[in-house]
């Protein structure tokens, strides 16, 4: 298992459970930061009940009711949902331990290399530390190392080399705006505004009067005819930047907080795409394999889904050839694709900031909406139904 963030970790976790002998390496020792928004969305909180750590990580976060989402002219929703935030430094090193207990051996800091090569088939892994290499054989290996591309690169299954988006977030602790804003504490704010297009700017609340801000955008990278990918004309620096301008909050979070370490930029890979799935002997899980909303930019829920499924289609059959396990992991993610094509359709929401000003308006006068919404963040209704053209013509009419 290469990669110890929550794909890899739920993955490793489930192979163990299943009594398989697993090794799960990382180029970093534990606990770790992870550039990441820490928002648990529903989808998330499945994942973790499933995986037995939901109480641990509920202990530690701060639970959130409801995500506010703001649009370009001030006004905003509040939609209810089963939230949470914790720092991804505390999440990931749960979720490792918890490989650890099911069996999972962790080995770090170890940094893949290339894959070992039986003929065509993936054997194992050459990883190396310290300048020495060491070789890894193993039945099947997992890659899970997020949207970096260089090992997907060296694994043979990169098909994009550039991100589907990047983001920019900060930790800063102001306690005493925590005190004044109460919603500050207790919502995930969302807002969009021309400033941001292309992306959206979020407040999320961590626990003891920290706070996770960030500005990110979804469609980075526009793929040229040649199939590579160009950056867009951007500066996410200046990107918070205005964002602090536009929304007050994020002002009075800066200009009185403390800000604690520094920025850090991070890439997405999204929409399960811009990657082979598998080869024989290798499978790619979580971000590595696309798994981040593009919608959002949320992809810890999904990253261990996938995970999940990734182990589920190697347990199934331990004496299945490569194709069989490569076709049953594959078949999983491909009934999962329509999905991640409905959130990229909703992503239009991005380039089109009034699109959330229509939607607030809308949704303030109508509980039915708001449900819908809800429903949306639950992962039970189609956002396509609210953000292609034909959702916004009825919610218009409706």
């Amino acid at each position: 298992m290469i990669g110890a963030g929550p794909a890899g970790s739920a993955c490793a976790q489930w192979l163990a459970r299943g009594g398989q002998d697993v090794l799960l390496v990382d180029q970093h020792d534990f606990p770790r930061d992870k550039v990441c928004g820490d928002g648990l969305i529903p989808d998330t909180h499945a994942a973790l009940r499933r995986l037995g750590v939901y109480d641990e990580v509920a202990a530690l976060a701060t639970p959130a009711h409801h995500v506010r989402f703001v649009g370009p002219r001030g006004g905003h929703i509040e939609v209810p949902g089963s939230l949470s935030v914790l720092p991804r430094k505390v999440l990931d090193h749960i979720l490792v331990r918890a490989a650890q207990r099911a069996g999972a051996r962790l080995l770090t800091p170890l940094r893949f290399d290339k894959p070992l090569l039986d003929g065509h088939r993936v054997a194992g892994a050459v990883l190396k530390r310290a300048g020495a290499t060491h070789e890894i054989r193993a039945r099947w290996t997992v890659l899970a190392t997020g949207a970096v591309p260089q090992a997907l690169i060296a694994s043979g299954l990169c098909e994009r080399h550039t991100p589907s988006g990047i983001a920019l977030r900060g930790y800063v602790r102001n306690e005493a705006l925590a005190a004044r804003l109460p919603h500050l504490q207790s919502q995930l704010h969302l807002v969009w505004h021309p400033r941001l297009r292309g992306g959206y700017g979020w407040i999320f609340p961590a626990p003891g009067g920290l706070f996770n801000i960030g500005a990110g955008i979804t469609g980075s990278h526009v793929l040229q005819r040649d199939g590579r990918g160009q950056m867009q004309d951007m500066n996410l620096r200046h990107m918070l930047d205005a964002f602090c301008q536009v929304y007050a909050p994020a002002a009075e979070l800066m200009a009185g907080g403390q800000v604690e370490g520094a920025l850090k930029g991070a890439p997405l890979r999204c929409s399960l795409a811009g990657a082979r799935w598998s080869r024989p002997g290798m499978l790619a899980t979580g971000e590595a394999a696309g798994s981040t909303y593009s919608f959002s930019g949320e992809g810890i829920g999904k990253a261990m889904e996938t995970g999940i499924l990734a182990a589920e289609a190697v347990l199934a059959d331990r004496q299945a050839e490569d194709n069989a396990i490569q076709q049953r992991y594959e078949s999983a993610l491909r009934q999962l694709k329509p999905k991640f094509d409905l959130y990229e359709a909703a992503s239009r929401v991005n380039d089109h900031p009034w699109i959330a000003d229509l939607v607030v308006w809308r949704a303030r006068r109508s509980a039915r909406i708001r449900q819908r919404l809800a429903n949306v963040l639950e992962e039970t209704q189609n956002p396509g139904q609210l953000f292609s053209l034909r959702g916004l013509t009825k919610l218009m009419f409706e």
